[in-house]
């Protein structure tokens, strides 16, 4: 029997494509997210949906699918009444999702499964994981993530995607929310130009996971397109870990409104600088769909 590699063996061979938007792949097929719960409610009421949504990326050529639960949270959950028995639940059904369209795909490459957990904003789901600081001390923001990420390990992804994260207290505290769960992480905080959504420059915030033996990558999603490059360089000089990198399409996010504006900045010839500033897990976020993922996985299986 074959055995595949870990994701972490697979970064030190080469690069790994990531998938794309969950929210805009579900929109696309006629979904309404328009609740606090986002794409997570769909683990409740369609979660064949969202099994349907992992595979399109799995076929348009991603290797990895990151889970449904960025916005899933005991406390979020309970705002619908649902209890924590059940969310715990549906937080494992995320990821049985996504290895159920991993089973589907039929492709003969390695294929990993991501599990989202988002910052504490994502539950307040009114902007504020693009602004940080919440005033929650590292302690609480910890307890507040631990619970979730037990279940989500529990559930056996084959790395926990730590992603959107806004500010230096966030991550120190997540960091310390995955200690002893025995499943690897990535680190990923949201930018604007070389500094965290909070405002601390990058250097300070990926070195808080230079030493982190759970943390197989460190990097940026939901940041603009041309943020990357200058973020993966900093994050691999100063951590010395493979880069992870999953910027939206460019638009900006109204809270307010809950609607994009602006236009499209994403394209996949990126990729090229992108992997020479130390990238190795590359894909896209919000309003990147599985045509993008697929041009990126293009440029990333050609020879350079």
């Amino acid at each position: 029997m074959t055995v595949s590699p870990t994701l972490a063996e697979a970064l030190a061979d080469g690069a790994v494509v990531l998938d794309g938007g969950m929210s805009n792949q579900l929109e696309s097929a006629g979904h309404d997210l328009g609740d606090e719960l986002w794409s997570a409610r769909l683990l409740a009421e369609r979660p064949e949906a969202v099994t349907e949504a992992h595979l399109a990326y799995f076929r348009a050529g991603a290797d990895v699918a990151i889970t449904s639960s960025y916005q899933a949270t005991f406390e979020g959950f309970a705002r619908r009444g649902i209890g924590r028995d059940r969310a715990a639940g549906l937080m494992t059904l995320s990821v049985e999702s996504a290895r159920e369209a991993a089973r589907r795909a039929g492709v003969p490459r390695p294929l990993w499964v991501a599990a989202s957990a988002g910052p504490y904003g994502a539950m307040l789901a009114d902007g504020s994981e693009y602004r940080g600081r919440y005033g929650l001390t590292v302690d609480e923001l910890e307890r507040f993530h631990r619970p979730r990420l037990e279940v989500l390990a529990t559930a056996g992804p084959d790395v926990l995607a730590l992603e959107t994260v806004p500010d230096t207290d966030e991550a120190a505290a997540l960091l310390r929310a995955v200690r002893g769960l025995g499943v690897p992480a990535w680190l990923t905080y949201s930018v604007a130009g070389g500094r965290t959504r909070a405002g601390q420059p990058l250097e300070q915030a990926f070195a808080l996971a230079a030493d982190a033996e759970e943390v197989i990558a460190v990097g940026v999603n939901c940041c603009a397109p041309q943020d990357v490059e200058t973020a993966a360089a900093t994050a691999a000089r100063v951590t010395g870990k493979p880069v992870v990198v999953y910027p939206n399409s460019g638009e900006t996010w109204d809270a307010g409104a809950r609607a994009w504006t602006g236009r499209a900045t994403f394209t996949a010839d990126r990729v090229r600088s992108w992997r020479r500033a130390g990238a190795r897990l590359i894909g896209g976020c919000c309003r990147v769909g599985p045509q993008a993922i697929a041009e990126i996985a293009g440029v990333v299986r050609t020879p350079a």
